[in-house]
């Protein structure tokens, strides 16, 4: 069990995806993102998304992800932050705003 002040650690933010590339260098398929979290920069991230996401259709889609956890090597890839998704048994569905918001807005 953890506790509330454990998950108050976790620093949870919306961030669009500007740009979507192959990763054909991740042993499980994967696409390389970089994504807009407004004041905090543009950060990458390797997500296992392609089952059910197309490149073009994540172009703009704003997700949510951990962005306090520290960088991960992916192949010859640095992930910088953790994007959030469900297992579900077609493949990863990404947690997503149902409204839009700013870039860089915390999940509180």
């Amino acid at each position: 069990m953890v506790t509330f002040d454990d998950f108050l650690k976790l620093d949870i933010r919306v961030g669009t995806i500007i740009k979507v590339d192959d990763f054909p260098k991740a042993k499980k398929a994967a696409y390389k993102l970089e994504i807009d979290f407004g004041e905090l920069g543009i950060k990458k991230s390797s997500a296992q998304i392609t089952e059910l996401y197309q490149k073009s259709d994540l172009i703009g889609k704003q997700i949510l992800a951990v962005v306090n956890f520290p960088p991960k090597q992916v192949a010859d890839f640095l992930s910088e932050v953790l994007v959030l998704g469900v297992y579900s048994k077609k493949g990863v569905v990404l947690i997503e705003p149902n409204m839009p918001v700013n870039n860089g807005e915390k999940l509180g």
